[in-house]
């Protein structure tokens, strides 16, 4: 008599399904994991700044210069004009104050700082400032500041919401410059 498993076709391993559908998950895994280290490398950290320390040694100056604009009671309201690519600004300050003949405008965005912009705008006489900028759309931090960075105006304007963006100085540095005359 003849056994009947010796009958049986015998199939190589790599004929049958199981193995092959056992392997497809670790194989997804190793290609997930190089496009994912492919994209660490090619892409921007846009929120990674690399001189924070720097940074971070500066923040009394900066608190300083918004310290600054509160006492010197300076304003600015800022449009944009043409087709997204002009700027004007209008500046306003106490009594007395002379005003810069350039203003430096920062022009950064949340999370893309490729997108980043750094704008001169020249006065025109009267308080007001013009410049050409790149079109922005969106929420963007905005820092202006004379050319001699004396003092700073920070913001946030988000231009689909605010066809006229104010910059005032923050409450914190109204506070301390107001402390500050208290002292003297």
């Amino acid at each position: 008599m003849t056994d009947p498993r010796r009958n049986a076709s015998v199939r190589a391993w790599y004929r049958e399904p199981w193995p092959w559908l056992l392997m497809l998950g670790p194989a997804l895994v190793i290609i997930a994991g190089l496009v994912t280290a492919y994209l660490a490398v090619v892409s921007n950290d846009g929120l990674v700044e690399d001189d924070y320390y720097k940074q971070g040694l500066t923040v009394n100056q900066r608190t300083v210069r918004d310290q600054r604009a509160a006492e010197l009671g300076i304003e600015a309201e800022l449009v944009l004009g043409g087709e997204g690519d002009r700027l004007r600004a209008l500046l306003r300050a106490k009594e007395g104050f002379r005003l810069p003949e350039t203003l430096n405008l920062g022009i950064a965005h949340p999370t893309r700082a490729g997108f980043d912009q750094k704008v001169t705008l020249r006065s025109e006489g009267g308080g007001v400032y013009a410049g050409g900028v790149l079109p922005f759309r969106g929420r963007w931090h905005l820092t202006l500041e004379d050319d001699r960075q004396e003092w700073r105006l920070m913001g946030a304007w988000v231009t689909e919401k605010q066809p006229v963006f104010r910059l005032t100085t923050s409450a914190t540095a109204v506070a301390a410059a107001q402390g500050k005359s208290d002292r003297r």
